[in-house]
């Protein structure tokens, strides 16, 4: 794919997560799972589908530019630090766990893990903006509740890669 086309690509990519993020805050997951915060997390299909498709510095660059688009419509800075966190955090998971897809992991899994990876990422943010280690006794529950939501994106992931794994 020439660079125009890789560029293209990007900027659909980077407008799809933005959409998908805004979408997903309107969602009321909460009547679902009854803990405050959790989201479903289809924006970072996208961002593990780049990771796929794409190099890791355009991922990131999607990534990067998908949090502070959403937290300038609809966030704050704290938003901003959260997701970025989180994001980097599970990103990074997604990247490392791709080398062992197959061997040891299914997208279900790897999905699984990055989800879990975000929701340290968050808390690490929240120790730091709240300047006290007290928010960690929320992370068992996110942690569990990551388990269906990435295994969630998984599914997605894995439908989408068999359907365009041509693109390789």
């Amino acid at each position: 794919m020439n660079k125009t086309k890789r560029i293209a690509l990007c900027g659909m990519l980077t407008a799809l997560a933005l959409a998908l993020s805004l979408v997903e805050r309107m969602l009321p997951v909460e009547l679902l799972i009854p803990i405050p915060g959790i989201k479903l997390g289809l924006a970072n299909v996208v961002t593990m589908f780049a990771l796929l498709f794409l190099t890791p510095k355009e991922a990131y660059t999607i990534l990067i530019c998908r949090v502070v688009l959403a937290s300038l419509f609809a966030g704050s800075i704290t938003q901003l630090l959260f997701s970025l966190f989180g994001g980097i955090l599970a990103l990074t998971t997604t990247w490392l766990l791709l080398h062992k897809r197959g061997t040891w992991f299914s997208f279900y899994g790897i999905s699984a893990a990055s989800a879990a990876m975000h929701n340290v990422g968050q808390i690490a943010a929240a120790m730091l903006v709240m300047q006290t280690t007290a928010v960690i006794a929320y992370l068992p529950l996110l942690l569990v509740a990551s388990i269906p939501m990435g295994f969630l994106t998984g599914a997605i992931l894995d439908v989408l890669h068999r359907h365009m794994r041509h693109l390789h």
